[in-house]
């Protein structure tokens, strides 16, 4: 029983490394391809072990890093603060169903899960954020419209709430005279730190990885110092396409067609959006894991 035990954590252990592999190694392609010459991968494609290397790329993309770097602290605000007010938004609600004695709770419920299932539709959406709420080119249409809160996410912390804090401890304080906003803050939160980490890191990829509010809610004459990250590099792209198709273009920038990355800078400009938040994603990885367990499985 013993080597039968063995001999399956040994064959658990290859195909998880087998699976790591399968996931490292594009990130690996990808770094190795933004430093690649842009004419060796053109005639020869991306390699793990190129003959020429460049730096043209990111030099390319250095010409632009005042606009980057502005996009850069316009990408952390919006992450840093939509992630924190979609948590409490979520994580309120989430607490308020997870009480049987809520008033409505079921129909409540019910109104959660239909946005699950159903949406209004773009048109609808750019009208209701335009036209009513007048976010279009502000900071906040990079924060509201999609993204704040879901309904996985607070059936995720419903479920963690009922499950896994023991009602006789919110019993408990409720008969030594704490408010239900004292519970919450006091007992809730502190003991929910593994699913409010998961769902923390989860709206924080999205924030940082979004481009289409910026897309749809800010227009280059009125919005463009909203621009995240995602945006400047998407428009980049564009740009370098543009002048790489267009010969005389290319030459009022001073440029030759030798010398504009068009290929390799899609590389560079993909490994300069996600660094950071893979650079963050390991101090929440343990509590990623087990929050995402527990408030999916249980309830």
């Amino acid at each position: 029983m013993k080597n039968q035990d063995r001999g399956f954590r040994i064959g658990a252990h290859i195909v998880l490394m087998l699976l790591s592999l399968l996931a490292i190694l594009p990130f690996l392609l990808l770094i190795i391809g933004s430093f690649t010459d842009n004419a060796w991968a053109i005639a020869n494609g991306y390699s793990f072990f190129p003959k020429e290397w460049s730096l043209k790329a990111y030099q390319y993309i250095g010409q632009q890093w005042s606009t980057i770097g502005r996009a850069y602290l316009v990408t952390i605000f919006v992450t840093v603060f939509g992630t924190a007010l979609g948590l409490l938004i979520t994580s309120m609600l989430g607490y308020a169903l997870s009480r049987p004695e809520l008033p409505g709770r079921g129909i409540i419920l019910v109104f959660v899960v239909i946005t699950m299932l159903f949406n209004g539709g773009i048109v609808a959406s750019y009208f209701i954020w335009t036209q009513v709420f007048h976010i279009k080119n502000t900071i906040w249409a990079l924060i509201f419209p999609n993204l704040l809160a879901n309904a996985f996410n607070i059936i995720l912390l419903k479920n963690y709430f009922e499950n896994d804090i023991p009602r006789a401890l919110l019993e408990s304080a409720f008969l030594d005279g704490a408010s239900e906003l004292k519970t919450f803050t006091s007992i809730v939160l502190p003991l929910s730190l593994p699913i409010l980490a998961t769902v923390g890191l989860m709206s924080a990829l999205a924030y940082w990885n979004d481009w289409t509010n910026g897309l749809y809610y800010l227009s280059e004459r009125g919005g463009s110092q909203y621009y995240s990250v995602q945006n400047i590099l998407n428009s980049m792209n564009n740009n370098i396409q543009f002048l790489a198709n267009n010969a005389t273009e290319l030459a009022k920038a001073g440029m030759s067609g030798a010398d504009l990355p068009s290929t390799t800078v899609r590389m560079a400009i993909a490994v300069v959006g996600i660094i950071p938040i893979l650079a963050a994603y390991p101090f929440f990885q343990k509590y990623f894991v087990k929050g995402i367990t527990i408030g999916a499985v249980k309830g």
